[in-house]
């Protein structure tokens, strides 16, 4: 990480104002969220994820943390209800998380971390690209999840078995014929707000879904998170790890709850 923006001392969120003034924003990601505080909105839906294996298409290192990437070109892989309007495609999915296992994800509730959390992206198909809803208000709805340390997730081993294709930054391999239901809680229960991305950028074009209930992972499995690189091939090695932005100032932000 010689150059741009990364989680370096040097680098690292807090001098990222410095190349994208935003970061001082009225709506910046992510949040710590206070159950207490975050009414009930009766007129809040219930989310409709609807996943179509084939729509896979990767997996990537992309040197912040691992990706695997969607075909976004059919409605057949889509986000709709909860707290948005219209019809919003899955685009990516990646993860943040910690150098232990307490200690990772982005969002906090009532100041607790969990060791990781997951966003599904997807952007609002009223605009005619990701990359043109990304600069809209309303053009992107991320869910996130957290992961909280427990037991073996049998639902991440075929994520996991594709890490060993990409451990330096860089690396992409095919991910064919994966379905992220199977990385959802059981209970779609969420908080939203209006936020923005939690990487450069940091656009302020996202609704974000925080799921209340969590998976799990286990330490073996959270340790396979940590064994990814930073770093490229012939580089000096580079843990990926504590790839997350810490809590922003709320701002007079109002924090939403789908559930009593």
């Amino acid at each position: 990480m010689s150059h741009g923006w990364g989680y370096a001392a040097n680098n690292g969120p807090d001098t990222w104002c410095d190349g994208f003034p935003i970061a001082n924003g009225p709506r910046q990601s992510p949040i710590d969220i206070v159950p207490g505080e975050a009414a009930f909105d009766a007129a809040l839906k219930p989310l409709t994820l609807k996943y179509d294996p084939s729509t896979s298409l990767d997996i990537l290192n992309n040197g912040h943390s691992v990706q695997v990437t969607f075909a976004d070109d059919s409605d057949s892989s889509t986000l709709t209800g909860g707290p948005i309007s219209g019809t919003y495609r899955l685009k990516q999915f990646h993860f943040h998380w910690g150098s232990s296992d307490g200690h990772g994800s982005e969002h906090t509730v009532q100041g607790t971390k969990y060791p990781a959390e997951l966003h599904l992206v997807h952007w609002n198909t009223k605009y005619p690209s990701f990359g043109e809803a990304a600069s809209q208000g309303d053009g992107l709805a991320v869910v996130g999840v957290f992961l909280k340390c427990g037991a073996d997730n049998p639902q991440l081993e075929k994520l996991l078995a594709g890490f060993d294709g990409i451990k330096n930054k860089a690396c992409q391999t095919p991910f064919p014929n994966f379905d992220p239901t199977i990385l959802l809680p059981g209970s779609l229960d969420y908080w939203t707000y209006d936020g923005s991305l939690t990487t450069p950028p940091l656009l302020e074009s996202v609704t974000w879904i925080v799921c209340k209930d969590t998976i799990s992972v286990s330490p073996a499995q959270m340790g396979k998170f940590r064994s990814l690189q930073f770093s490229g091939e012939g580089e000096a090695p580079c843990c990926m790890q504590d790839n997350y932005r810490p809590p922003q100032p709320l701002k007079g932000r109002k924090v939403r709850a789908s559930f009593q």
